[in-house]
């Protein structure tokens, strides 16, 4: 698969011919080639974003949201073809692609497209001094966008489209391990009539392609969401030029169980909240602490079903769990398996590599549940990404709220409990940006969404997103 540069409406290979090598994780082999993009890739497609803005960024609201849904309405048009490319290029299984990823990136242009339309500017009467302020929401410019490996296209629309629905031109720059669909959104955005230059899409590795991105001087702003350690990098970088920056980040995200919860409702979903993706969501619940009165009954219970997940081929109607992204990343959750190991940690299940039979050398994993001696071990301090979660006991609020805050990260927390009041309180003293109480990853397109601490800087979502891309002018007029 030869993919290509999506500029000015049109593909190109890169200009200095320098290519990259694209795998397909379920089977372990390179499956096609990328360009690894230099700055002046990066340059031409500022320059066709720059020159398609002005006529951009004056199109009537209605324009740019009959747009925006008509490339939503031809990802649901193909959605068979998009989800067998994000589980080729991703390792996931096609049911789960299928269900969620390409459904929501659909979504994300449909709910921006719509949400525009509705995002209102304010006004202010300065009664007694005969003078009124209104408020601008105007675009910024050339903007940059760039996304993860572990939802493609989920998360490199869930920038794009509020960038574009504001007005802005977009440089973008999808993860060079899952490049696929960002590819083939370029044809599809060009069907839907977005005309020439407003999207670019540019493809490479962070250290190159991304790297002339964040430090191009004309570039208004950049939304990147990814590792925290290149989050501090974009934030050395691009601060010091006055860039917008919003920064969805790491996390490790805590589960809470207090025995009151809705025991069976809360074990099936704890099961999907820790290994869904292969647990390559920033957002599962990889930390599970459960309170002591039910623990036991809780391990056994849960084991149970994690033996029961079956790990094949992405493509299998039956497969709960695909593969890793890549063999470097296996390679990262096997080294903290071995960690915890050394770290006293009881392997309760899982934590071997599994050979799927005619796919002999993909990245696969056997979901892992690791019983930990104490919080203050690696397994339970710092970022796996992987199908591999913690479990502990607890016997009192106060212990397990300070055992979820310890770590750096402050992405998302999970609760689980019946009693209203100690959810009031557990809600308001968690130090995450959000808190998910009796369900999980239930989301609502116009909720703010990002996290505190190391897990990054700044809000995503409904008229967050919009504010972000967009520059407030206050008109002071005295009549």
């Amino acid at each position: 698969m030869h993919i290509q540069n999506y500029i000015n409406g049109n593909f190109h290979d890169p200009i200095s011919n320098d290519w990259l090598d694209n795998f397909n994780p379920a089977i372990g082999e390179v499956y096609g080639q990328i360009p690894n993009s230099s700055k002046e890739d990066v340059e031409n497609a500022y320059i066709a974003a720059k020159s398609a803005f002005p006529s951009w960024s004056q199109t009537t609201l209605e324009e740019r949201s009959r747009i925006l849904i008509k490339i939503s309405e031809l990802l649901e048009a193909n959605l068979q073809r998009f989800s067998e490319a994000e589980s080729k290029d991703n390792g996931k299984p096609v049911s789960l692609a299928k269900a969620v990823d390409i459904p929501r990136a659909a979504s994300n242009f449909r709910f921006f497209g719509n949400a525009i339309t509705q995002f209102s500017s304010e006004s202010h009467e300065s009664v007694g001094q005969d003078a009124i302020n209104y408020t601008l929401r105007q675009p910024l410019g050339v903007v940059g966008c760039i996304s993860p490996w572990n939802l493609p296209l989920y998360l490199f629309t869930w920038k794009i489209a509020p960038a574009l629905a504001a007005g802005n031109c977009v440089v973008a720059k999808p993860s060079e391990v899952t490049p696929m669909t960002a590819f083939l959104l370029g044809d599809i955005c060009s069907q839907a009539g977005l005309p020439k230059g407003v999207l670019n899409i540019v493809h490479g590795l962070g250290a190159t392609t991304g790297q002339a991105i964040i430090e191009h001087p004309d570039i208004k702003a950049i939304s990147f969401t990814g590792g925290t350690a290149t989050g501090a990098h974009i934030a050395k970088v691009a601060a010091p030029m006055f860039k917008k920056l919003s920064l969805e980040l790491g996390g490790k995200n805590p589960n809470i169980i207090f025995a009151d919860c809705d025991y069976e409702d809360m074990l099936e979903t704890t099961v999907r909240s820790s290994f869904a993706n292969q647990g390559q969501i920033c957002l599962c619940g990889s930390r599970i602490f459960v309170e002591a009165s039910i623990y036991d009954t809780f391990k056994k219970d849960f084991v149970e079903k994690v033996k029961n997940l079956k790990v094949g081929h992405p493509s299998e109607a039956t497969t709960n769990i695909g593969a890793l992204v890549s063999k470097p990343h296996l390679e990262k959750v096997m080294d903290y398996i071995h960690i915890a190991k050394e770290e006293n940690g009881k392997i309760l299940c899982g934590g071997n590599k599994v050979i799927v039979e005619g796919f002999e050398n993909g990245y696969y994993l056997e979901p892992t549940v690791i019983e930990v001696p104490n919080d203050d071990c690696r397994v339970n301090q710092e970022e796996i990404f992987g199908p591999v979660v913690t479990i502990m006991p607890f016997n009192r609020e106060d212990e397990v709220l300070q055992m979820a805050n310890k770590v750096k990260y402050g992405l998302s927390a999970t609760l689980w409990t019946n009693n209203l009041k100690r959810t009031m309180r557990m809600s308001h003293q968690l130090q995450a940006g959000i808190v998910w109480v009796n369900t999980w990853m239930m989301r609502d397109l116009r909720t703010p969404f990002g996290g505190v601490k190391a897990s990054g800087v700044g809000r995503e979502g409904g008229f967050e997103a919009l504010r972000f891309f967009t520059e407030a002018k206050n008109v002071c007029i005295k009549y």
